[in-house]
């Protein structure tokens, strides 16, 4: 842990102490003052929005290509049945293997980064020290922070600093996959709730489609701290686009076959 005295960097340098403190549990970590930062749900609000919107856009616009090739109701809700579980998985699989390939790329640097502080420990102390000095810290005390650092857990302290990547926070593969099937599924469930009556016409898929799209849009950009109208309307026109495009190819294909 760095034991440097907060009073100690008053100024411009106050925030760089603050960056480069290590402390093993972070959410115990009390600044100064309560900041609402949004910026650490980006990783999982983005995969839980494109889920979302994934599952809304794909199956709707599979479903609206079946309808408009003049299929039947049983053929519709079977196009977004088979259009759910094949997003849902491919989503699952995909982040799995994903987020699975991010991890191994990162504990095969850390573990370059473990053998280097084996090896060279002197040079790799003087590196963390001018990362710091980088940053703006006079050289003695960037010095300072480092040997601090490399007396609490070393490897940490460069995976962090050097590398950017923190042990804390480092992505489940069998969670993102999870999460990310789910979020598909919740999507893909309006249109196909929208198609479940006998007599629903293609109007009805679109409009919940499209109400799903805005809400999504608003929500994700409430929880991030964005402009909800403007996430709303982009999502809006990117899903309008998309389904109406396959829906056209649909009609095409169905009307030359």
């Amino acid at each position: 842990m760095l034991t440097l005295k907060y009073n100690a960097l008053r100024g411009p340098k106050k925030q760089l102490h603050l960056s480069v403190c290590y402390h093993k549990n972070m959410s115990e970590f009390k600044t100064p003052h309560e900041e609402p930062h949004k910026s650490h749900r980006a990783g999982w609000l983005r995969a839980a929005v494109l889920g979302v919107n994934d599952g809304i856009v794909s199956t709707s616009s599979l479903m609206l290509g079946v309808l408009a090739a003049s299929a039947s109701h049983g053929a519709i809700l079977t196009a977004g049945v088979a259009g759910l579980s094949a997003g849902a998985l491919s989503m699952a699989v995909g982040e799995y293997v994903s987020v699975s390939s991010q991890r191994d790329s990162e504990r095969a640097d850390i573990a370059i980064e473990r053998r280097s502080l084996e090896d060279n420990p002197e040079e790799e102390l003087a590196e963390l020290a001018w990362i710091y000095e980088q940053r703006g810290l006079d050289a003695k005390l960037a010095r300072q922070v480092a040997q601090q650092l490399h007396e609490g857990d070393a490897v940490v302290a460069h995976a962090r600093d050097e590398l950017g990547i923190d042990h804390e926070a480092m992505a489940n593969p069998l969670q993102a996959s999870l999460a990310s099937a789910l979020s598909f599924s919740i999507g893909a469930v309006v249109p196909i709730i929208a198609a479940l009556p006998s007599g629903s016409h293609a109007l009805v898929i679109v409009v919940a489609s499209l109400v799903a799209l805005a809400i999504s849009g608003a929500v994700g950009a409430f929880i991030g701290g964005g402009h909800r109208p403007r996430a709303a309307a982009r999502v809006l026109l990117g899903g309008g686009a998309a389904m109406a495009v396959t829906a056209l190819i649909g009609h095409l294909v169905g009307t030359n076959l």
